[in-house]
């Protein structure tokens, strides 16, 4: 049986791209339906997504990651292909990708992007997705080379147990790090990146945007790995500690006395400030193990009540 796909785009104010999206992925994925998922548009995006061929809902809470938690929750499907309604990813590449899934019985695969034209992907936004794709491959292991792309094939398991939070742009590092910190299947396919249309403009900020994705990246080392998040806090208070308080063991040791008693106070509170940040990284490191492990046996779980499931194809 052959799985059903889905084609889950989230837009705002995109009538002039939009239409070409539908068109191009009905083309090279004709067995999949279009779902465009408008958020909020003042444009004529919804009317154009309707007359070509799209299923269209809303998101009336602003931005991209409450439209793509909705996506998820909604959309019925064994495979989901999301791509962002700007006509800038490459639908060709679509069943290329979902082949890569299925064959490899993959949970994501994502389609990290190679540009063509000077305008396709800004120097700042190039250097903004290094930059945030490198750090996160420190902190949870290098897997992902396009850690901001807005085009990955899912399969049904990872979508419906994927605790989607984030509200904004920074939902794409929340899809990577939930990948990365439950060691799911994952691979990189390159595609090709086009310009926008004419008329059309990007919505992403470079410096708003990039600030609330590397926020959402500490907040997701502070709940993720919190031992190590903790741990580092720990030993920064620890070595103020130390700085304020060898100058008074000096003092006392050639003296006896102690005339600094409020750098003394303000060294010993450092310190202990230091070793409750060390037993809060232990405490929650045992909290965060127990809380990846009930989401892994989740994620089991679907994978056999789940139909059609990439990993049951033959």
């Amino acid at each position: 049986m052959k799985p059903e796909i889905a084609v889950i785009v989230p837009c705002l104010n995109e009538e002039v791209a939009i239409g070409l999206v539908i068109d191009a992925f009905r083309q090279h994925l004709p067995e999949a339906v279009v779902f465009v998922y408008d958020n909020g548009s003042t444009d004529r995006t919804v009317e154009v997504a309707r007359a070509h061929g799209a299923v269209v809902r809303s998101e009336p809470l602003k931005g991209k990651g409450n439209v793509v938690r909705r996506m998820f929750a909604d959309v019925e499907a064994d495979i989901y292909v999301m791509v962002d309604g700007d006509a800038t990813y490459d639908a060709a590449a679509a069943p290329a990708l979902v082949d890569k899934l299925m064959r490899e019985s993959l949970d994501m695969v994502t389609g990290t992007r190679v540009e063509e034209g000077a305008a396709a992907y800004r120097r700042g936004h190039k250097f903004g997705n290094w930059l945030l794709t490198t750090l996160v491959a420190k902190i949870f292991g290098k897997r992902s080379s396009d850690m901001l792309s807005g085009y990955r094939v899912m399969s049904r398991r990872f979508v419906k147990t994927f605790p989607a939070l984030s509200s904004g742009f920074e939902i794409e590092t929340e899809l990577t790090v939930h990948a990365l910190q439950l060691r799911l299947p994952i691979a990189d396919v390159a595609t090709r990146y086009a310009d926008r249309p004419r008329g059309s403009a990007s919505k992403l900020s470079t410096f708003r945007d990039g600030f609330r994705i590397l926020n959402t990246i500490g907040q997701l080392v502070r709940e993720e790995i919190p031992m190590q998040f903790f741990g580092a806090v720990g030993a920064l208070l620890m070595l103020a500690s130390l700085l304020f308080a060898v100058p008074i063991f000096v003092e006392y040791a050639q003296t006896g006395l102690v005339p600094r008693l409020p750098t003394a106070v303000l060294a010993t509170g450092l310190a202990l400030t230091a070793a409750l940040s060390f037993v809060c990284g232990l405490i929650l490191g045992t909290v965060t193990r127990a809380r990846n492990e009930l989401k892994r046996l989740h994620y089991l779980n679907s994978s056999i009540r789940f139909r059609g499931s990439p990993s049951q194809q033959p």
